[in-house]
């Protein structure tokens, strides 16, 4: 675990003097895991609405940058914090630029996971322990600072699976770290009463992301891609949809939910 407090930031384009003016009216939202993958494409999306925000990440700091650089160019606002969901220095000191740059946080989505697909009588425990730690405890670290800190009105969205309902064979351990965090998210929702903060995961299917498509061939893939009534894989861009209407003003009356995101796949 880092001991280093100084946040790893990539700054958005240099302030204007308008800055501290429209703080107070711009919604702000941190989503990690945004380097890639559907939490890029809640990024974009969250942006291209109207939002300021905060893209976490923990490897890629390349691709971070480049996301910063996409959102500014088109004029929004927007920075890069490196950190690790399971670091609760490292996530503290990211919600804490959030506040510092734009003056609070209203949507936490925590699109940030890892998947490792085998049988239970094969799954290397190391690969079980490596899950949990960004899946179970991660999600228990960001929902903890969220918890803390949203504004009233706010919305933490959190992440589970499809793979819940459709019990394929060899997600049991990705399932199982999963399978926490729709619990988390009920009991939480709960726990904020009397705050005007709502908690929700959306539970995605078969998504084209990089994570879902390592390792598999052409022939599972259009298997996938076949069990639900669209026949398509989902696209990072149709989650994003799910989680700007719950994060938003719109969709603020569903809360302690999972929603199942899957083309209608049972």
């Amino acid at each position: 675990m880092t001991t280093d407090t100084a946040p790893d930031v990539t700054p958005d384009a240099a302030p204007d003097s308008t800055a501290d003016s429209t703080r107070d009216s711009t919604r702000v939202a941190i989503v990690t895991g945004a380097s890639r993958g559907i939490g890029h494409a809640v990024a974009q999306h969250l942006a291209a609405d109207g939002y300021a925000v905060v893209l976490g990440y923990a490897g890629r700091a390349d691709l971070a940058e480049k996301a910063v650089t996409e959102i500014t160019s088109a004029g929004g606002r927007a920075i890069a914090v490196k950190a690790d969901v399971a670091d609760e220095t490292a996530v503290k000191t990211m919600f804490d630029a959030a506040e510092q740059r734009f003056g609070g946080i209203d949507a936490v989505i925590n699109a940030a996971g890892q998947m490792k697909l085998s049988t239970v009588a094969d799954l290397n425990l190391d690969d079980l322990d490596a899950m949990h730690r960004t899946n179970i405890r991660g999600a228990f670290v960001v929902a903890q600072q969220a918890a803390k800190r949203l504004r009233t009105g706010g919305s933490l969205v959190l992440f589970s699976t499809s793979v819940m309902g459709t019990k394929f064979p060899t997600y049991a351990g990705y399932t199982a770290s999963k399978g926490a965090v729709e619990a988390m998210t009920l009991i939480l929702a709960r726990e904020l009463r009397g705050r005007d903060v709502t908690v929700n995961a959306i539970a995605p299917g078969p998504t084209a992301t990089d994570m879902f498509l390592d390792g598999k061939d052409d022939e599972l893939i259009a298997h996938l891609a076949a069990q639900n009534p669209l026949e398509r894989l989902g696209q990072p861009e149709d989650i994003a949809r799910v989680v700007a209407f719950l994060a938003g003003p719109e969709g603020h009356w569903v809360n302690g939910q999972i929603v199942r995101a899957n083309g209608g796949m049972v």
